[in-house]
């Protein structure tokens, strides 16, 4: 069956010019990507981001402005008749030092941990998955105006 699978993630840099990475083991599988996820039936993309956020950072952070949404076909990774849908949003908090780097999914072998990033080492094949790889070429370029890159949307 043909699905639509929406991602929200977000953007979070800290005042050290570090943006924050999550590392995943889901099913066996590795990946690093931005913090977030699936957004569920009822839910605005803003609510979801934060529920996310409280879910696997512990963190009420503010939700700024769209970074990013997907405007070409990507079919999901782990579910081939998936088309994805991401949308990326800036994220502003205040206690950077309280998010924990480290997070059990309770009762399975998944993890997730989180690492900051500095901006002045970061490319996009730090990135497993292709929308955040041109997330990662974007933010680059914004935070770096003068490098741009042939990947460049």
């Amino acid at each position: 069956m043909n699905r639509f699978n929406i991602r929200v993630y977000g953007i979070l840099i800290n005042d050290r010019n570090q943006v924050l990475l999550a590392k995943e083991r889901e099913k066996g599988y590795m990946f690093t990507k931005f913090p977030g996820g699936g957004l569920e039936f009822g839910e605005g993309l803003i609510d979801c981001l934060k529920r996310e956020l409280e879910e696997e950072l512990g963190i009420q952070a503010e939700i700024g402005e769209l970074f990013y949404l997907t405007d070409f076909f990507q079919q999901s990774v782990f579910h081939k008749d998936h088309q994805l849908i991401s949308v990326y949003y800036r994220v502003y908090y205040e206690d950077w030092d309280d998010i924990p780097l480290v997070a059990f999914t309770e009762g399975t072998d998944d993890l997730e941990t989180f690492f900051w990033q500095p901006l002045s080492h970061f490319t996009p094949d730090l990135l497993t998955f292709p929308v955040d790889k041109i997330v990662a070429e974007k933010l680059h370029m914004n935070a770096f105006p003068g490098n741009r890159s042939e990947h460049a949307r």
